[in-house]
């Protein structure tokens, strides 16, 4: 089972629609385009909390799983041949935010693997919750700020729950950090998805 099946599971008793998934999801990539559009050339080897990723190797992991989804539902995307990361970003994020704003194609419903649900509610949904754990790691990566909001934190920990043992398998989360009780909210949270935020 991957991480989007385990995400449906999670949410698809209670879930509703999502209000505004082309802002949700518009929100949440133009936080990753702020820290891309301030990196340099260099910065793209760096290394990231994600194992053997670096920063250009992540940013690619976005898009195409992103593009994939799409690309399943008939909608393909491609990509930019040739570009930096983050110019390859912003044209991605762009091109996804336009689909989503098409009343046509954000609430089209597809059969999820756990019953119906939209292309809108997984982009803003599931995709997005990958946005702001990914965004950490980016962050982290590239030495910017690395505060999520409290928000962002309720969004990354509701979500827990459903992903059960699938969280630590291949290619999804490391195991859990060990850190103490009294550390911060956000050191806690991301320890459970393998990451050390101190």
């Amino acid at each position: 089972m991957n991480a989007q099946q385990t995400y449906e599971e999670q949410t698809h008793e209670t879930e509703t629609p999502t209000p505004g998934p082309a802002e949700d999801y518009r929100a949440k990539a133009a936080a990753i385009t702020v820290l891309l559009d301030a990196a340099s050339e260099r910065d793209w080897e760096r290394p990231t909390p994600c194992e053997e990723w670096t920063v250009r190797d992540l940013v690619d992991h976005l898009i195409d799983s992103e593009a994939d989804f799409l690309a399943e539902r008939g909608l393909a995307i491609g990509r930019l041949a040739d570009a930096d990361p983050s110019e390859s970003w912003r044209r991605h994020a762009a091109v996804v935010t336009d689909l989503l704003e098409d009343p046509e194609i954000g609430p089209l419903e597809y059969d999820g693997h756990f019953g119906r649900t939209t292309i809108g509610a997984t982009m803003a949904g599931f995709y997005g919750w990958d946005l702001i754990v990914h965004r950490w790691d980016l962050a982290r990566a590239l030495g910017a700020d690395e505060e999520l909001t409290e928000d962002e934190l309720d969004e990354i920990e509701a979500a827990l729950p459903g992903f059960g043992d699938a969280l630590y398998g291949p290619g999804i989360c490391a195991a859990p950090v060990e850190v103490g009780d009294d550390e911060p909210r956000q050191v806690r949270l991301l320890a459970r998805l393998g990451r050390d935020a101190r």
